[in-house]
């Protein structure tokens, strides 16, 4: 019961701020820990953690917003890692997609975070956090021989769309409905396990990869170009140019910068760009495809799918029933 009360107090004003309102009974995520369900009229979904005294919290988002949303806020200080089931956004500082499927590390208790959110795409993820009582004392104390900060092993993961034994774990933890002492243990083991993984893989990969302060402008220009044309043929030899490097060290560069590939950015813009005229025109599924540079729809479809978690038709069905219930209750209210 402790623990349920420190987790209220950790979170019940933020998700009160943003529409969620405790929801006890729910077991969609487990009973031991705590559920808050979406509300109110800025979208809907859930949002479920548990945490460990002031160790670790586990967190769990499957919620969504009717419109693009601009979060800012300060994470107090922490190491977490993630993984992202589905989302579609931009965060900044880099500024760099958001995209489904990838792992990604946070360092807080640095400057504000900021991302943009994008509509209608559910945000699916499942995390860990820990904190400095987590990874200063309790580890130092655990292993006083072999300890080491690891600042370093999570600034290294950064975000990657190739860590399999980091989704394996989430997945099993966000699917584990266990109850009791059998589930704090295994919980407190699954943190343990995430924390081995992320150090183990930078011991395998070394120390972290960055851009110098000049190709990131150029890198930024070649971004720019791709967003403004990427329905056009993009080859990586204008690419290069534009960003004054050569193909190798582009693609290498351009993936270090932005957690992806070229060809993965591409896609990401034109499904982004599909998914505003899937919302707000009712052109056919095929049309769409090829304004947004796709002659087969099939390969349209199954990228889009990929980037969103639904096909265009779902897409287009959740948006339109989405506008339709925000009438039904503006019109209640206003009776």
């Amino acid at each position: 019961m402790a623990a349920y009360k420190d987790l209220e107090q950790q979170y019940g004003q933020a998700m009160e701020e943003h529409g969620f309102i405790p929801d006890p009974e729910n077991r969609r995520y487990g009973s031991m820990g705590l559920c808050w369900r979406h509300s109110s009229r800025q979208g809907g979904g859930f949002f479920w953690t548990y945490g460990q005294q002031d160790l670790y919290t586990i967190k769990i988002h499957d919620f969504f917003f009717h419109e693009d949303q601009l979060l800012e806020f300060h994470w107090p200080e922490s190491l977490s890692v993630t993984w992202y089931e589905s989302i579609s956004g931009e965060e900044f500082s880099p500024c760099r997609r958001l995209i489904p499927g990838c792992v990604k590390s946070f360092i807080g208790g640095r400057e504000p975070y900021r991302a943009l959110i994008h509509r209608q795409i559910p945000i699916v993820s499942i995390g860990v956090e820990i904190t400095p009582a987590y990874y200063r004392d309790y580890l130092r104390r655990q292993f006083p021989e072999e300890y080491q900060s690891l600042l370093e092993s999570f600034q290294t993961l950064d975000q990657t769309e190739h860590f399999p034994e980091m989704v394996q774990l989430l997945k099993q933890v966000r699917d584990y409905r266990g109850e009791g002492l059998p589930a704090r243990l295994f919980y407190d083991g699954k943190v343990a396990e995430a924390v081995a993984l992320v150090v183990d893989r930078h011991l395998k990969c070394g120390s972290r990869r960055s851009v110098s302060a000049e190709d990131a402008v150029r890198l930024a220009d070649v971004a720019a170009f791709i967003t403004a044309h990427c329905a056009d043929e993009l080859p990586l030899e204008r690419l290069g140019r534009i960003g004054c490097m050569s193909i190798s060290k582009l693609k290498d560069a351009f993936h270090v910068r932005y957690g992806c590939t070229i060809t993965q950015y591409i896609q990401g813009q034109r499904t982004e760009q599909a998914g505003r005229l899937l919302r707000e025109t009712d052109l056919p599924v095929s049309q769409v495809a090829a304004i947004v540079g796709y002659q087969n729809p099939s390969r349209f479809a199954e990228i889009f799918r990929r980037n969103t978690g639904r096909s265009p038709a779902e897409y287009r069905r959740a948006c339109w029933s989405s506008f339709t219930e925000v009438n039904d209750m503006e019109r209640k209210d206003s009776l």
